[in-house]
């Protein structure tokens, strides 16, 4: 998975960019993330063009790199997935569409919706002369709006501005002629959000693709919460517009993934929810299985069965059996 955005983006972005104070842009980028962080999204923070390009700068590279690593997660899912349409809904700047191109190059028809007539004037000016150039782009309110049908629909960082979560999680799974993905921040209110929809959808019979491997409900108890975390790279403009001192960026997400028509190949194994805690006897995992939260130890004497986890990161599926032991 690259979590670089793809050349046509960064050029046609860096077009768009060429003549822009980098002194405004660093206080309207500001700005933009203390409106993300206070949960407020798009609607509070982007009131226009300079906004929508601090935006460009801020947060474009972060959405993209998480979605291309969820798309890449759900190729792993569902490696018969071949999606010809796709539903970007709430796309802002299209960014999960590019996420989409670059896992699904077959892609043919696809439809960026967004209420926000800024967000959706950027996303079009980011398509002209690339692959995303013949895409249709459609001013629609997700609450209301009338809704494409799609192989595959996605909500990028979206719920957290919709008041009416839910009504919106069964119009956009009614949208999924396969496929939904949902994607969040990775604080606990993001989770709570991804976590109420996961219940939500399967109670309409869907069958989860990821991150979980299984239907059951969510072990997770408070204060703990699901989340992953993707590194990306920054650049001069994005370390200047953030006021960064370090070359890359970790954005935290959670995310679901769920499927009319499909079963996760990955049923009934695990999933790493933390950081491998890699100590001289051994490494030890924080898994969450179909029986609940785990913690596997794997000892470095156990020559085979370490050779095949020893590599494993967040977020990685863990490729033994479980075993059922419950919370560790």
């Amino acid at each position: 998975m690259n979590s670089t955005l793809p050349e046509q983006l960064k050029d046609a972005a860096d077009a768009l960019l060429e003549g822009v104070s980098r002194k405004d842009l660093a206080v309207r980028s500001a700005a933009v993330t203390a409106h993300y962080r206070s949960g407020q999204g798009s609607r509070a923070a982007i009131a226009g063009k300079q906004d929508a390009l601090a935006y460009l700068v801020a947060r474009l590279p972060a959405t993209y790199a998480v979605a291309a690593a969820v798309f890449e997660a759900l190729r792993e899912a569902a490696p018969d997935f071949t999606p010809a349409s796709l539903l970007d809904a709430g796309a802002g700047p299209g960014t999960a569409s590019w996420a989409a191109l670059q896992a699904w190059p077959a892609l043919s028809d696809i439809t960026l919706a967004d209420a926000s007539a800024t967000l959706l004037a950027l996303a079009e000016s980011l398509a002209v002369d690339t692959d995303l150039a013949q895409a249709n782009f459609l001013s629609r309110d997700l609450v209301s709006g009338d809704l494409p049908t799609a192989d595959l629909v996605v909500a990028n960082f979206v719920l957290a501005e919709i008041a009416t979560q839910d009504v919106v999680v069964d119009r956009l799974y009614a949208a999924a002629k396969d496929v939904l993905v949902l994607i969040e921040p990775g604080a606990p209110e993001g989770f709570a959000r991804i976590r109420d929809a996961r219940a939500r959808l399967i109670g309409q019979g869907a069958h989860v693709l990821g991150p979980c491997t299984h239907a059951n409900a969510c072990p997770m108890i408070a204060p703990d919460w699901c989340h992953f975390s993707q590194r990306l790279p920054r650049s001069r403009d994005h370390m200047q517009a953030k006021g960064a001192t370090v070359p890359y960026e970790d954005e935290r997400y959670a995310w679901v993934a769920v499927s009319r028509t499909r079963v996760s190949a990955h049923e009934a194994r695990a999933r790493v929810l933390a950081p491998p805690k890699d100590a001289k006897p051994g490494i030890t995992f924080k898994l969450c299985t179909p029986e609940g939260l785990e913690e596997r130890f794997v000892a470095r004497r156990e020559k085979e069965t370490f050779a095949e986890v020893r590599k494993l990161e967040w977020g990685d599926v863990f490729p033994l059996p479980h075993r059922g032991r419950g919370p560790g």
